[in-house]
């Protein structure tokens, strides 16, 4: 029987960009604290987090191939995450507006059955365009973003706050790098091509 494999997260969006590599797998929810240590960078932050949503999987599937990802944006220098409500989002789409923003996405695949685990950092920019508050405001009526890093949705009308993207995989900017999986998911023996 081949290894399952297991999204450990919740968020359609991630579930709908695995979708596309064809493969079957599972979804489990990692209970983890989520909480940035005190002094603690974007990157290290979502490399550790990623590496203990794959690990909190193991729990559920100990013979699983697991998924895990974790994103922050960084503004200004700040970590942001999600807004999880109208005023928030207002803010950090204000903040956002005529800037660059940098995007932090960890994606570890651990095998719970051997033990190996590969974690990386995946980086992507953003371009903001100036937006004015009645752009904001209608945005966010629109797409209700509160469950986005950064207040936006770029697979949908999000891609209108922009005015350039950059970075390896778009894919990433939404959540899980899919080149970065695939090249891990090969080097488990998983050839999404096959």
């Amino acid at each position: 029987m081949p290894t399952p494999l297991i999204l450990a997260s919740t968020s359609v969006y991630r579930q709908s960009l695995l979708q596309k590599l064809g493969l079957p797998f599972e979804c489990c929810n990692p209970d983890i604290d989520e909480t940035a240590h005190i002094d603690e960078s974007a990157h290290a932050l979502v490399l550790r987090l990623a590496k203990a949503k794959a690990v909190a999987g193991a729990e559920q599937f100990p013979d699983g191939l697991i998924i895990g990802s974790d994103q922050v944006a960084v503004i200004d220098g700040k970590i942001i995450g999600k807004p999880h409500d109208f005023d928030n989002a207002v803010a950090q789409l204000t903040q956002a507006s005529g800037k660059a923003i940098t995007f932090y996405t960890g994606l570890a695949l651990y095998n719970a059955e051997t033990g190996a685990m590969a974690a990386e950092v995946e980086p992507f920019t953003v371009h903001f365009r100036h937006l004015s508050h009645a752009q904001i405001v209608a945005y966010i009526e629109k797409e209700e973003p509160y469950y986005c890093a950064g207040s936006f949705k770029s697979e949908g009308l999000g891609i209108a706050l922009f005015t350039e993207l950059e970075g390896r995989d778009p894919n990433t900017l939404v959540g899980l790098p899919l080149i970065l999986l695939t090249e891990m998911l090969l080097a488990q023996g998983v050839d999404v091509l096959a």
